[in-house]
């Protein structure tokens, strides 16, 4: 216990970031998938304490994700009642955990950096895109939205000009002051200073803007700001009426064959999601730090059976929210815990207060988080890398831009595989040649993707010539290349063309080769 609060200084300022990022997105994804608004605050709890008591990152933030949004949506609409689906939830946390002790967790570990990376500005420049409607005052979608067609039928794109329609004043007044505060409050001047290092940017920018938000009310006219430009969190009149905010999961509904269907998606994608997001921030951790997988899906486990039982939605580990954990200076998961203190505490005692925020300013605190996020240097850092590291990270971003999470980063695992195939391709097989004495060597594997080039190369030397085939560097050999080699060495004679194999003792699947033709040979 001691040592949990022996970054108090740092963490304590980083938890109230987060709780202020993960306010709006915890009721924004429960809107946004129809479910009751206090869901996503108990999931938003649970993910802080629960989670965050039990697992090993000390920058991850788990919660209510975005990416389940469409499932959560359709199994709300397919079950029979809500307590059902929260029976889901309990499958999917009972699943999570048997992932982990199995060892599922190494499934993170086989996506490339260039696609990590390139999944982390996706979601920067997601952030950016999405909340800049809700900066100037058009709340149409909620907050946390990170699908391209939106429920206002407009995609990513489009709703930028269309949120033009309904500029709110006051929204903006807001927004672009937020923004500006935060600016300042990342120059080396405010930096440096121990003052500004303890009150975290975001906060100000919350008191500012509800601030300000109160004194355009009392001027008015098109300055003043409508009740959908605020947070919205349930208020209970009582302790009575808040207790009842929480649901049980209906254990009759256990027999029904959608709620384990449900259970089971839930449990795949929430632990892909975490694995992914589990991967992403350790890669931005200033500590280099790394996280044991399995022990984070079996507390991602935990945090679901938790969540389902009382009511929430289901959790996944969140990079919007790691992200700005994170860069508000977080070193370890008492931030992570305390926010979700925060978010309980404040429902329960401030509800009303919290719903004087404006949310143009907590718009304000995620555009500056995606562009932490995305900034132009990361896009300069990897097309220094080369197009192999390039090319992947772009389609990531654009995949996912114009897809899903999920989806994005499968077609840039699927793109950094071409590029790794394409290298080994490349690098496997070289022949060069002096007048008519030639060398070809088999470097690293090759593989039968490589069998239409050697024959090639082998074919087109002219008779009269002497061939080198050096074996000896190569690890792999596919059988198809071997008979390449074998049918090469049976006819060279015909040219008048004399080949050396030379091969190590030691790889056995050398062997192979040279087995024909052996009067032709002069092995060394």
């Amino acid at each position: 216990m001691k040592n949990l609060f022996r970054n108090a200084a740092a963490d304590i300022p980083s938890a109230v970031v987060v709780f202020l990022v993960a306010l709006p997105l915890c009721l924004g994804i429960a809107l946004g998938s129809g479910a009751p608004l206090f869901s996503g605050i108990i999931a938003g709890i649970v993910g802080g304490v629960v989670i965050g008591s039990l697992s090993g990152s000390n920058l991850s933030v788990a919660g209510p994700a975005a990416g389940l949004t469409a499932i959560v949506v359709v199994a709300i609409g397919k079950l029979p009642v809500y307590e059902a689906f929260l029976l889901s939830v309990v499958i999917a946390g009972v699943l999570q955990v048997v992932f982990g002790f199995i060892k599922a967790g190494i499934v993170g570990d086989y996506v490339p950096n260039s696609v990590i990376r390139g999944m982390l500005a996706a979601i920067g420049i997601i952030l950016i895109l999405k909340q800049l409607p809700h900066l100037v005052g058009y709340d149409k979608n909620f907050s946390g939205d990170e699908a391209f067609f939106q429920i206002d039928r407009e995609n990513t794109f489009s709703e930028l000009l269309y949120s033009l329609n309904f500029l709110s004043l006051g929204a903006v007044v807001i927004g672009l002051i937020s923004i500006g505060i935060l600016l300042l409050w990342d120059l080396p001047f405010f930096k440096s200073r121990p003052l500004f290092k303890f009150i975290p940017g975001p906060l100000v920018v919350v008191v500012v803007g509800t601030l300000i938000s109160i004194g355009l009310q009392r001027v008015g006219g098109h300055w003043d700001l409508a009740a959908n430009h605020f947070v919205s969190l349930p208020v209970a009149k009582d302790f009575s009426s808040f207790v009842g905010f929480f649901r049980l999961p209906d254990w009759q509904y256990l027999g029904n064959y959608h709620v384990w269907v449900t259970g089971l998606t839930i449990a795949l994608v929430a632990s892909l999601e975490t694995l992914l997001s589990i991967e992403a921030i350790d890669k931005l951790d200033p500590y280099n730090r790394s996280t044991p997988t399995d022990r984070e899906l079996k507390a991602q486990g935990i945090g679901n059976l938790v969540s389902g039982m009382l009511g929430g939605l289901p959790i996944t580990s969140v990079i919007v929210r790691s992200s700005a954990n994170l860069n508000a200076g977080a070193r370890s998961r008492l931030s992570t815990i305390t926010h979700g203190m925060l978010l309980l505490l404040s429902v329960l005692l401030i509800p009303g207060l919290l719903n004087a925020i404006p949310l143009s300013a907590l718009a304000a605190i995620l555009i500056m988080t995606g562009y932490k996020l995305a900034k132009p240097t990361l896009f300069r850092e990897f097309h220094s890398r080369g197009w192999d590291q390039f090319v992947p990270f772009v389609v990531t971003i654009i995949a996912i831009l114009l897809s899903d999470l999920l989806i994005g980063i499968l077609i840039g695992i699927g793109v950094a595989l071409f590029f790794l195939v394409r290298s080994n391709f490349r690098s496997a097989v070289m022949i060069v040649h002096d007048q008519n004495k030639y060398l070809l060597r088999f470097r690293k594997d090759v593989s039968f993707l490589n069998k239409p080039i050697v024959k090639d190369k082998l074919e087109g030397v002219p008779g009269e010539s002497y061939v080198l085939i050096d074996l000896t560097r190569a690890d792999f050999i596919d059988k198809d290349v071997v008979d390449v080699i074998n049918e090469f060495m049976h006819h060279a004679h015909l040219k008048n063309i004399r080949v050396e194999i030379r091969k190590s003792l030691y790889k056995t699947a050398h062997q192979a080769v040279g087995v024909q033709g052996e009067s032709d040979v002069k092995a060394a």
